[in-house]
């Protein structure tokens, strides 16, 4: 088994890991529990947390399976975000179906620790009790509070607002490829957690806190095995005390070769107005395109994604929207005109000419995602469609 040194330059420590840090199985039947961390290689705080808990755990009852697996190795062992091409980017329905067949050309090393972590996963899936969970631990180049990224189906957010951070939707229409999105379309819960910045050290304790959550509310473990309440009241301070939760209308794309320096100081969710100047790229200033709040700027080498604008949510639109997509309201899009199935799976197209009328906001409520295809179309997939939810009836979390 391929093995390699890490190191955390918060606690001053190097770890020596396999793609599977820890399997723990306990005694009574449970769900499966599949934690990720480094999949980015300059963000070894998931791993270090995952290790402590994995220790921790020893002498505490388990129901059903818990994985704790590192995700770029080779990366996690340079300290590097990367090494030819983002991990977290790999995952495309392209790359997939080649990597399925074999066919998959490892031209780098990220390729190569793809195709590892696949096969690992799979394994886990093949073996595991049902239901699972998939949770993604990550950290950002820039101070932040605790948050989490989650892809928009009800499952997912049912489960994650137990957390006390808040939580991010619909970043899956801004990125191609994440590892999230390919668990999410399995019909898995699955989501991202961000503990804080890169070499913090709260940004370990904030991932412990969390992985400790996420094995209460998941039934795997039992609430009074561990001091529940520190780990939850300690998350909820450093977050601010916030549980909103946002959406994401903006990305500013680093294109190839392109030039790009954030300007100091900016920190998540820190509001800003339209037109002001956010960073300088090799053309001139780059100003904010509309109001709202910054989201995850860039302050690495690595990376092309410059920063993000989201926007607050009102709970009325996620009640009104759980209402819509149980009723099945979203069935009603494939009848109207410049509406188009492209398949059996919930994806469709929609003629942007002809079905002007519909708005990004409208795909939302019914559980779509977008991607803009061409100028002429954009193509939308039911996030409910895959979900797995039979699996997850009787979750001590679930709510029909």
């Amino acid at each position: 088994m391929l093995t390699t040194q890490i190191h955390s330059k918060a606690l001053d420590k190097t770890l020596t890991i396999g793609r599977i840090i820890g399997h723990l199985k306990g005694k009574h039947p449970g769900p499966t529990m599949i934690f990720v961390g480094g999949i980015h290689g300059n963000e070894p705080s998931g791993v270090f947390a995952l290790q402590h808990v994995l220790q921790q755990l020893a002498g505490i009852e388990i129901c059903g399976e818990i994985y704790a697996l590192a995700g770029n190795l080779k990366a996690l062992a340079r300290s590097e975000r990367y090494q030819s091409e983002d991990l977290n980017r790999l995952w495309t329905t392209d790359n997939l179906n080649k990597l399925k067949k074999g066919q998959l050309a490892i031209t780098h090393d990220d390729f190569e620790e793809q195709l590892a972590l696949y096969h690992c996963l799979h394994d886990i899936l093949e073996t595991g009790p049902v239901p699972f969970y998939f949770i993604d631990l990550h950290s950002t180049s820039g101070p932040t509070k605790p948050f989490m990224t989650v892809n928009d189906s009800l499952l997912n957010r049912y489960y994650s607002q137990q957390f006390p951070v808040p939580m991010i939707l619909g970043i899956e229409e801004y990125l191609d490829g994440p590892l999230l999105s390919y668990i999410n379309e399995l019909g898995y819960v699955a989501f991202g957690f961000e503990g804080g910045q890169h070499d913090d050290r709260q940004a370990i304790e904030n991932h412990i806190d969390f992985v400790w959550l996420a094995l209460v509310f998941s039934g795997c473990i039992f609430k009074d095995a561990i001091p529940f309440q520190t780990h939850y009241d300690r998350l909820y301070q450093r977050a601010g005390r916030c549980r909103e939760i946002h959406e994401i209308v903006y990305r500013h794309a680093i294109e190839a070769g392109q030039s790009f320096v954030m300007l100091p100081g900016f920190t998540n969710f820190e509001p800003i107005s339209k037109g002001k100047v956010l960073a300088q790229t090799d053309t001139g200033s780059c100003r904010a395109p509309r109001s709202g709040k910054i989201f995850m700027p860039l302050y690495q080498n690595q990376g092309n994604d410059g920063f993000f604008i989201i926007k607050r949510i009102h709970p009325f639109f996620l009640r009104f929207s759980a209402w819509l997509r149980k009723s099945k309201w979203g069935t009603i899009l494939r009848k109207l005109p410049g509406v188009q199935a492209v398949d059996g799976q919930g994806t469709l197209a929609v003629n942007l000419k002809t079905a002007r009328f519909l708005a990004k906001d409208i795909f939302h409520l019914l559980g779509y995602r977008s991607k803009q295809k061409g100028h002429t179309h954009l193509i939308i997939k039911n996030r409910e469609k895959a979900s797995k939810t039979d699996s997850y009836i009787g979750a001590p979390w679930y709510n029909a």
